[in-house]
This record gives C-alpha cells, structure tokens and sequence, in this order.
C-alpha cells in the first residue's frame, strides 16, 4: 500500500501566513482536487481567510516532469508562471483571485509558494448544480471573460510567459503541436488498453484525415487551457474568477471551446460563439478526448488519491473516441 504524503500543517504555514497575512492561520485545510499544487485554506482567528499555493514536488501528483516552456502543452505548474499569468490577466482586466504576496525565494517554505485572495462564493460548478438558474448571470459574464481572452491576440503562440517574452515554442502551428500529441497519446494508451490497441493505426490515420483539413491561421488568442467550471469561482457580486492560470497560453480559440463544451455541458449554450473552425474544433476534440485517457491514466500510475474519480474520466474520454473513431467510418 502507497503511503499517503505528508502534506502542510498550520505550523508549516505559519511564517508565509505571517508575512502575507501579519498573523499566523488558526486553521488550515488542504482544498481537494490539486493534482499539480497544494491548496491550503489560511483561515484566521479574526473570521478573516486567505488561499496558500504551494509548488513543490511533494504537492505534485505528476511526478517529475518535462519543463520545457516551449513545449505549449508541457507541465503548467510553479509559481513563474502563475504570476505571469496573473500579471496578464490583471492587465486585461479579467478577475482572478487578488495576489496578497509572492515568495519568490522561498524565503517562508521550501517550497515556492503565493497567498490570494480566498473568493468565498463557491466554484462555479456547484452552482450549476445547486441553482443553475442563478448559475445564469456569472455564466453570461464568463462569456464576456472570454470575449476578451479572444480579442488578445498574438502573432506566436505558446504559454503566455514565452510569447511576451518573444521566444519560440516547438512545432510550427497550434494544429501540428495538437496532431504530434494526439498521435503520442494514442500510441501511450495503445500500450495501456486493448480497446485502443486494435485500433491504433485507424485512430492515427483518422488524426492525420483531421489534420489535413486545416488551413493555416496566422494568429492565436488567449486561452486558459482547462477552464472547466472547477476552475471557475463566483463572486459575491455574481462575477466569475478564473483560478489555475498556470497553463494561460496563446493557441487557438476551438481548443479552448473544446474543453468548454465538453465541460459544461448545456451550459455551454450561453459560451458559445458562432465563429469557430470546424475542422479544428474537430481535430481538437478528438485529440482531447484522447488526452483526458492519457493524462489520468499516466496519473493512476502514481499515488493520486482521487484515483475512482480520474478512472471515471479516462473511461468515458475512452469511450467517447471508440465513438468519434466509429461515427467516421
């Protein structure tokens, strides 16, 4: 049996809480679902609370991992590229947690870590599921959100810290990086799943039939790159705050519009714009589907406590591609 891992206690917290905060938490509580960082709840003995991210292997379920920032897909986690998604961001005007302090040191933990605002509203997943009609108004701003995501555009695209800084990420277009990695999953789940393997060589080919519908694009917007209505929190004043910014990027819209659909749902309907590619949306779907089997499974390798929970993904993404590979035959 894996040992569970030694996470943060209060007394661990205490000196970053205390330089943030100017007092130590009375409590602290490790939020569920981070895979990449720990989430600590500050709260304090005035009523007040505060969020701790803390970046450390120990707080990584990933394991070691590729860093390549040119890589647009490599490991978005550590506390550079969340301030520089932060900055990005503020600058837009989008909402995101308020930054309290940064140690970029890691002067107060040996670990690299950030204190945020604590949006105490709720994510807005559990809204839709408690009240989806109250869901409404924070939805129809989150498309407003994203109507300036959309509008921020570069000639580059990649994480969004490489392209502000000028440099070039690997491949040579959103859809080629998109297809190389669909065809690296397929082959790394093939190894994992019969299912998969008997039909390796036509799931490759229909990625390359995809592919090769595409036609050239010369610009990529901002996009967050996993925006599921998890990563969404709700306000008091009912406005949607985007959190794990880690993996802000440039890349195409369709990738983001992708996720979005697949997340949301029927929610999707007060999301979605009528100027999307279809051929790419078509490739991108695909090839996210193939990577939410991929991406859980590699986890499942490790220690992940949520382990039914990530199952549950990789089984209906893989179900979801034997039906997408089916309904192009």
């Amino acid at each position: 049996m894996t040992t569970a891992r030694a996470h943060l206690t209060r007394d661990d917290l205490a000196p970053l809480a205390r330089e943030a905060l100017g007092r130590a938490p009375a409590a602290v509580t490790r939020l569920r679902g981070g895979s990449k960082k720990g989430v600590y709840r500050l709260a304090l003995d005035n009523g007040r609370s505060a969020i701790a991210y803390v970046w450390s292997p120990e707080e990584d379920y990933w394991g070691p991992a590729d860093a390549d920032i040119r890589d647009p897909f490599a490991h978005a986690s550590g506390l550079g590229l969340f301030l520089s998604a932060h900055d990005l961001l503020t600058e837009l005007g989008v909402r995101t947690p308020r930054l309290l302090f940064a140690d970029e040191d890691a002067e107060h933990l040996p670990a690299y870590a950030a204190v945020v605002e604590d949006v105490r509203g709720g994510s807005l997943e559990l809204l839709l599921r408690s009240d989806p009609g109250a869901a409404r108004v924070p939805l129809a701003r989150l498309a407003g959100t994203l109507g300036v995501l959309r509008e921020c555009v570069s000639a580059g695209y990649g994480k969004a810290a490489l392209v502000e800084e000028g440099s070039k990420p690997i491949g040579n277009s959103c859809e080629q990086v998109v297809a190389d990695r669909a065809v690296h999953d397929i082959a790394e789940v093939a190894d994992r799943d019969p299912r998969v393997r008997a039909v390796r060589g036509a799931l490759a080919e229909r990625v390359h039939q995809l592919y090769d519908r595409i036609e050239p694009r010369e610009r990529a917007s901002l996009v967050h790159g996993e925006l599921g209505p998890d990563h969404v929190l709700v306000t008091e004043d009912g406005d949607p705050a985007l959190i794990d910014i880690e993996g802000l990027m440039y890349f195409d819209a369709e990738w983001e519009h992708v996720f979005l659909q697949l997340r949301f749902g029927p929610a999707y309907d007060l999301l979605h714009t009528g100027d999307l590619d279809e051929d790419r949306m078509e490739l991108y779907r695909l090839a996210m589907h193939l990577n939410l089997v991929a991406g859980p499974l590699r986890l499942l390798d490790g220690d992940f406590p949520e382990r039914a929970h990530m199952q549950e993904i990789a089984e209906s993404n893989l179900r979801r591609v034997l039906s997408l590979l089916s309904g192009a035959s």
